[in-house]
């Protein structure tokens, strides 16, 4: 039960957060999301709402990294593996819109500790691939970023228009990655 209650609250803070913003999200307005009776049942689950936020953070990122892991660990080769990556990204996005606009409004306050990928396995991934010659010789730090930075910037995209073609976004991410990192 002691289980059930706090993913109802998390799922609540998620909902409150992602509709009314992290600054309105009130303890009284994820008890009334979550249906509770009142505010003390979520300090009885969490210490506070920077706990609360923290957990927000923490599921989000665990549901994203096990989605990308999955999809990612289908395929063979560095540069496979990237396209996965990619798509992954796009694809949770997309799906899961709402979750990820929570945890991004919280990490945009300062109020999250770890959000957003591991860039440094990302850059692995890419040194990997220019060892199996599947890559051309760029820098792997440089180059992960920029993976990282453009698919953030597909994040703030769906903020301001949920009906974006994510087809195309794929696509084109997907594509340009290939061109960018194909070896000679």
């Amino acid at each position: 039960m002691r289980t059930a209650r706090r993913s109802q609250i998390v799922e609540a803070a998620i909902d409150t957060i992602a509709t009314e913003g992290l600054a309105r999200a009130s303890f009284a307005r994820i008890a009334r999301t979550a249906g509770l009776s009142s505010t003390g049942l979520i300090s009885y689950h969490f210490a506070g709402k920077q706990e609360l936020m923290d957990e927000v953070v923490r599921v989000v990122l665990a549901e994203f990294a096990a989605f990308v892991e999955e999809r990612m660990t289908a395929e063979t080769g560095p540069a496979a593996e990237l396209r996965a990556f990619i798509v992954a990204n796009v694809e949770f996005a997309s799906k899961h819109r709402t979750r990820l606009l929570a945890a991004l409004d919280i990490a945009r306050a300062g109020r999250a500790p770890a959000f957003g990928v591991d860039v440094a396995g990302l850059a692995e991934l890419l040194r990997v691939g220019q060892r199996y010659g599947e890559f051309r010789f760029f820098d792997a730090d440089v180059m992960a970023m920029a993976v990282r930075s453009v698919l953030d910037g597909v994040l703030n995209r769906l903020a301001v228009d949920p009906d974006a073609d994510h087809g195309a976004y794929t696509e084109e991410l997907a594509t340009l990655f290939e061109l960018a990192t194909r070896g000679a």
